[in-house]
């Protein structure tokens, strides 16, 4: 019996993680908001290079895949030698942008999701509302190319814990952190619009609750 078991929940895992793997991206599951590190006396603080920095995203529904980016407007990571330790960031969400439309179709979709077309503010991120989303790192797991980020992730002024893998190299004087694609659950955040596990009845008309994300943050030396 006690074999049986095992061989159920080694099943179990090997298909979950398959899941969660599947098109190369790791799916992270929002946890409740957890306890922000702390730096050590020895760390060295990085300011976040505005220019370079970028998080892309991807959106998906049965009739195609939108992508763009988000600004971030501030942000500031510590590390002792070449372990991160801490780190914050703001995002700009004004500053959303799609990348894979033209004219008319650009500026329509952009504007749904900032919320600034009437009637639609809450669709989805009501810019207007909650200007700025933050996140702010909990923990890390391993170092270099192997990372595991966690932080707590605030979007329209609710947060929940999110786990990335990323690469985190030096130099001299900067460092990058690059995550691996992955994506959470918009609706955790309240970002409902289209969703067919919050709405019946959408048939084909539906949006993915999973938003592709890719963060990368520039830093150097204070």
């Amino acid at each position: 019996m006690k074999k049986l078991i095992l061989k159920i929940s080694l099943f179990s895992f090997v298909a979950m993680t398959f899941i969660a793997c599947k098109d190369g991206q790791k799916e992270t599951t929002p946890s409740q908001e957890k306890e922000v590190a702390m730096a050590s006396s020895e760390a060295v603080t990085y300011i976040v290079d505005l220019e370079k920095s970028v998080i892309k995203w991807t959106g998906n529904k049965p009739t195609g895949t939108h992508n763009g980016t988000v600004k971030i407007a501030s942000g500031s990571v510590s590390a002792n030698g070449m372990k991160l330790e801490t780190g914050k960031f703001t995002i700009d969400m004004n500053s959303i942008t799609d990348t894979d439309l033209d004219g008319k179709m650009k500026a329509n979709l952009e504007a749904h999701l900032k919320g600034t077309v009437e009637g639609k503010e809450g669709d989805f991120f009501n810019v207007t509302q909650f200007p700025t989303s933050n996140f702010v790192l909990t923990n890390v797991m391993g170092e270099n190319e192997n990372a595991i980020i966690a932080g707590n992730l605030t979007i329209k002024e609710k947060t929940h814990n999110i786990e990335f893998p990323a690469e985190i190299s030096y130099t001299e004087d900067g460092m990058v952190l690059k995550s691996l694609p992955f994506t959470i659950d918009r609706t955790k955040w309240d970002v409902n619009y289209g969703s067919k596990s919050i709405f019946d009845n959408l048939g084909d008309k539906f949006i993915s609750d999973e938003i592709g994300l890719e963060i990368e943050l520039h830093a150097s030396k204070q």
